[in-house]
């Protein structure tokens, strides 16, 4: 079978700062289903420090304007479709935190950016579904951010950059999405995780880029990736731009490392990258 992750990477809650992640959420049965990458989830949390609240950065929150999840109790979000009834049963009630929704508006006003809070939007699948698995509990209070795909990849670092401090106070930052995610290159009828050479040709540049913390090629990479119109269509960018605001918001500590991958229907790719953590694969 075609997966790999680390067994041991992060030895307890000696860190300055926590990292943040880079999460695929991939199919939204990955909240239920047992295979390699949700047993991956389930022991994630483990390996990290606890945090007092979680920011997600969800491919499934598309505005033009920076937008922050600031309900106290936000709903859990069902938004797809043709799934087993047994998804749409499941509720994350986790509670919200605007007081940090507030902190986050200030510290991209400061630079400039836009933003504003929603109070009324929920938790979507790009959230639940993985913290469903790495925080079954749902006691650790969750922001959701919106993405904005159209933003120049160094932008979207800037707003991650941004909130970089936060981790220092014990905040979790997550991008959420897909770094190969093309819904029509995938097969269906692939019952192997076996993938496709395109999707890991292409995952495997970007894990080398990423290793070596290579921004203007990672910046460029509609220009220099190896099927990158396959991995990241123009249509379907919103999931590959989780992971520069992930990237951005551990800036002050510039590694990057893979812990996680394997492949769905040849080429949905379950990656987790983790960022200002000096432990490695």
């Amino acid at each position: 079978m075609y997966h790999e992750c680390i067994d041991n990477p992060v030895g307890g809650n000696h860190m300055a700062s926590i990292p943040s992640l880079f999460v695929a959420h991939g199919s939204p049965m990955v909240a239920v289903e047992d295979s390699p990458y949700g047993r991956f989830l389930d022991t994630l949390a483990s390996r990290l420090p606890t945090p007092r609240a979680i920011v997600v950065f969800t491919a499934h929150w598309e505005h033009g304007t920076q937008r922050i999840g600031a309900h106290p109790a936000p709903s859990t979000v069902h938004d797809f479709g043709g799934f087993p009834e047994v998804l749409y049963q499941i509720r994350y009630p986790a509670p919200g935190d605007p007081a940090l929704a507030e902190t986050i508006r200030h510290r991209l006003a400061e630079m400039g950016v836009e933003a504003e809070l929603d109070e009324r939007r929920g938790l979507d699948h790009g959230v639940w579904t993985i913290l469903r698995r790495m925080y079954p509990e749902a006691s650790i209070p969750v922001v959701a951010m919106s993405v904005n795909p159209r933003l120049a990849p160094a932008e979207q670092f800037a707003i991650g950059q941004a909130l970089s401090p936060l981790r220092a106070d014990g905040v979790l930052i997550i991008g959420s999405g897909a770094t190969v995610h093309n819904l029509a290159r995938l097969d269906w009828s692939r019952s192997d995780d076996t993938p496709t050479p395109w999707a890991l040709e292409f995952e495997r540049w970007l894990e080398s880029r990423l290793s070596a913390w290579d921004l203007e090629a990672l910046f460029r990479h509609r220009d220099l990736a190896p099927g990158v119109e396959l991995a990241v269509p123009p249509w379907g960018s919103e999931h590959f731009a989780p992971l520069f605001y992930a990237m951005g918001a551990s800036s002050d500590h510039p590694v990057a490392h893979l812990w996680h991958r394997d492949f769905q229907f040849g080429s949905l790719c379950n990656s987790v990258y983790v960022f200002g953590s000096d432990e490695r694969l």
